[in-house]
């Protein structure tokens, strides 16, 4: 019982300081994070659409492309608002090497590998907006961030309907 209170007590803590950590974030972080997110979106997007068979997969990575775009000019213009001079986004290392395991995948193996790809990276991204649309300190990203979030959640619906 001892060590399940104390469980919780820690996942309490954990809990309560995620606001803080989503104020720790400073605009321009918002700002190379998202660009990176929505980078990654794309270039992972474009490696399926070289190989997909998948009517469903095509139909996702082109909205991928379009909506990402979409955002990565939102987040620009924000940023600019913000008196910020964003900087061209630069993919992750994590994000990297996902697009390398991407593009070394084939066939129905890399489907596969994309909407799981996928799944994970909308919910990194979900969580980034969400967070800096409560807590975040430029208030033209903050609401940048607010306008994005349920966009990333469609998404998140609609990859639950891919296989």
């Amino acid at each position: 019982m001892k060590r399940y209170v104390s469980g919780l007590i820690g996942i309490a803590a954990v809990v309560a300081a995620a606001p803080s950590l989503a104020a720790a974030v400073s605009p321009a972080d918002y700002v190379a994070k998202a660009g990176a997110s929505d980078l990654y979106e794309k270039t992972s997007s474009q490696a399926v659409l070289q190989s997909t068979k998948d009517p469903a997969i095509r139909d996702f990575a082109n909205m991928m492309i379009t909506d990402h775009s979409k955002s990565t000019d939102m987040v620009k213009a924000a940023a600019t608002k913000s008196g910020l001079t964003p900087k061209p986004p630069v993919l992750e290392p994590k994000q990297k090497a996902m697009i390398d395991a991407l593009k070394a995948a084939g066939g129905t193996a890399r489907d596969r590998l994309y909407v799981t790809q996928q799944k994970q990276a909308h919910q990194q991204a979900l969580a980034l907006h969400k967070s800096y649309s409560a807590a975040g300190t430029a208030a033209a990203l903050k609401a940048t961030a607010g306008q994005i979030v349920p966009v990333v959640q469609h998404h998140i619906s609609m990859l639950n309907n891919i296989k």
